[in-house]
């Protein structure tokens, strides 16, 4: 029976439970820390519109630790936090784009991209693996996407399963590049960009160094995909899928709607890079969201697809993915949980005064442990860099380091483990589109995580050694 590709989204009950209960583990984890870490802030200052904190203002407070019952009340608490605005637009952002793939799986759009796709392609087949991977990582790394690539994660799946391959390998081309892409970091206006500003550095200096660290890093995971995917050809033997001929006129309208389709994300792709340039990335995903939805509908009635049957399979393609935000909320409740209660501060504090302590080459790989904790609570990039820059840059100065080589420090660490920890909205969003659970997403990535850590921290002690400088 050949293996056939989809691209409705809906998160399997097996899926939601695994997710759900390391969830709840890693609250009750961050709650106890709570109890264990005193509470204490730096001071913030607002300059141009940007909050950073003070490096030498941290000061222990009287801040008492949440209650036990509100580690589980959390999730919905954090909706009235100062995440509740981002915790929202991504909400919606599921909903609308499973809404979306609904009309466009039952209108067999995707089908028909794919099997074009599989027919000119089908005998090059790791050329195309290959490809993707690198376009999806040269997205995030030259422009910053990675939460919208999520659009593209249940195509990149059917294609795929389509190759005979498996779903951990549709991920792999798609959200795990994207994902290793954004960490590297070349152009990357939301870690490098702004972490630069805040360090008082040329705006992306530093590329040559950042393009070396993006080729070996492609290496890398190029080599780790199509290993991968040999190695699911060899156990299974999967037939590759083909979807059954249509009539002509069928195929003639399927044409039409995978053309107004397709132009919707390519319409997408360039807003989003004009977005991450001109300083209107906050808009982003709700614009990525309406466009995607307008593909979506109006592919589906080009199709044929209208009146109640489009809302019908739209309002199912939203009950399928429902589940998928309680995860959403429980994973943003071990940020809530620490901040709440004053110890991210903390944290950080002594994380900053081992690091003075240190040779130059462990102070730099101090800072990178230092991000690569604190990306486990706060998953925005930009965000970390307004609240860890400010002490990284000084520190770096205390230590000996030059200031590009703190920026390349915090770019490793904020990265790469955003398709690894589960407290990652993004990531657990992924796992859900594509039904896997996270006990087998790391049971997956986690040799390739090590290996990818070994050969950063490499990288980072390279350029601590050569004195990486703004050039």
């Amino acid at each position: 029976m050949l293996n056939q590709p989809g691209t409705a989204i809906k998160i399997g009950v097996r899926t939601f439970v695994t997710s759900a209960i390391i969830l709840l583990l890693l609250m009750t984890a961050a709650g106890i820390l709570t109890r264990v870490i005193p509470p204490g802030a730096y001071e913030r200052v607002t300059v141009e519109g940007v909050t950073t904190i003070q490096p030498d203002s941290f000061a222990y407070t009287a801040q008492s630790p949440l209650p036990v019952w509100r580690w589980f009340t959390a999730p919905a608490e954090v909706l009235w936090s100062s995440d509740g605005a981002m915790v929202i637009v991504i909400i919606l952002f599921l909903l609308i784009l499973s809404a979306s793939f609904g009309i466009l799986n039952r209108c067999r759009v995707i089908h028909h991209l794919i099997n074009r796709v599989v027919a000119r392609y089908g005998h090059r087949k790791y050329l195309v693996l290959c490809g993707i991977s690198l376009l999806f990582m040269a997205l995030g790394s030259f422009v910053g996407i990675f939460e919208e690539s999520v659009l593209l994660i249940p195509i990149a799946i059917a294609l795929a399963l389509s190759f005979g391959w498996d779903k951990l390998t549709g991920l792999g081309m798609s959200l795990l590049s994207v994902g290793f892409g954004f960490a590297s970091g070349v152009m990357n206006p939301f870690t490098v960009g702004v972490a630069q500003r805040i360090a008082e550095l040329p705006l992306f200096s530093g590329i040559p160094y950042r393009l070396l660290v993006f080729v070996l890093i492609y290496g890398v995971l190029a080599l780790f995909l199509v290993r991968h995917a040999k190695k699911v050809e060899k156990k299974t033997m999967v037939a590759k899928a083909a979807i059954p001929d249509v009539a002509a006129e069928d195929a003639e309208r399927l044409g039409k709607a995978a053309r107004w389709f397709t132009g919707a994300i390519l319409l997408i792709v360039v807003l989003v890079v004009i977005f991450a340039q001109t300083g209107l990335s906050d808009y982003s995903l709700p614009v990525v969201a309406l466009l995607f939805l307008t593909g979506g509908i109006g592919a589906g009635r080009i199709a044929g697809l209208r009146g109640k049957a489009l809302w019908k399979v739209m309002g199912r393609g939203i009950a399928d993915v429902a589940p998928g935000i309680l995860l959403i909320l429980l994973a943003v409740s071990v940020k809530y949980i620490m901040s709440e209660s004053g110890t991210i501060d903390t944290l950080m504090y002594y994380a900053a005064d081992r690091i003075t302590q240190a040779g130059r080459g462990a102070a730099s790989l101090g800072m990178y442990l230092v991000v690569l904790v604190l990306n486990f609570f706060i998953g925005s990039a930009s965000a970390k860099a307004v609240l860890v820059m400010p002490v990284l840059a000084p520190l770096a100065d205390l230590s000996h380091l030059t200031r590009q080589t703190a920026v390349l420090a915090f770019a490793f660490g904020d990265g790469y483990s955003n398709v690894f920890f589960p407290t990652n909205a993004v990531l657990l969003i992924g796992l859900g589109l594509a039904g896997i659970g996270y006990g087998k997403w790391f049971k997956f990535t986690w040799a390739l995580q090590l290996i990818t850590l070994v050969l950063t921290g490499g990288l980072l002690l390279l350029a601590t050694a050569i004195g990486l400088g703004p050039y």
